[in-house]
């Protein structure tokens, strides 16, 4: 199964890491999408860390080639891709098609500027909870929330349950047996 990993400069990169090697354990092979090509520099909190090399731009992505998403955290990043209008329409392409798609800490920023979290049960870094709440979601202080298709969580410290819960979701969802390779 091939997932997309969105993300670009800020990302959190435990929140990209940690995700991205418990599909490779589950047989995923997952896929770094980002706004720019070339690569992109993570965050260890505030001080830059690795740099990563992109697969593909999300304006050359398509949606359909992905059996489900994955959006890890960090403030610049979440900001930088919910301002990318791409970005966006390549998120709600996923809610659209009921594929699975996994946010984590500030990364449900997107979500709400995709306008896919009405009437959603989810969580995320705290200080965004207004910011969810505003968009129709009803917001929860918990380590792992899954609704319908979508899996959330707070922070690094919830990534052993995160990870732990999109390798499960992924591989029930439709073509997904994380075990089988597409």
């Amino acid at each position: 199964m091939k997932v997309a990993v969105l993300a670009t400069d800020g990302v959190e990169q435990v929140e990209l890491e940690r995700p991205w090697q418990a599909l490779e354990e589950a047989g995923a092979e997952p896929e770094l999408v980002s706004l720019e090509s070339s690569s992109i520099t993570m965050y260890q909190h505030i001080d830059k860390g690795d740099e990563r090399k992109v697969d593909t731009t999300v304006a050359l992505a398509d949606p359909e080639e992905y059996a489900a998403l994955v959006l890890p955290g960090g403030v610049i990043n979440g900001d930088l891709v919910r301002a990318d209008a791409d970005a966006v329409a390549f998120v709600k392409a996923f809610f659209e098609a009921d594929k699975p798609v996994a946010a984590i800490c500030h990364a449900p920023w997107v979500l709400a500027e995709a306008g896919v979290v009405r009437g959603r049960r989810m969580t995320s870094w705290p200080s965004l909870q207004t910011d969810l709440r505003n968009a129709g979601a009803t917001w929860v202080d918990e380590e792992v929330v899954v609704d319908g298709n979508l899996t959330t969580s707070r922070n690094p410290d919830d990534l052993d349950a995160f990870s732990a819960a999109i390798v499960e979701q992924f591989a029930q969802s439709p073509g997904g047996d994380a075990d089988d390779e597409e």
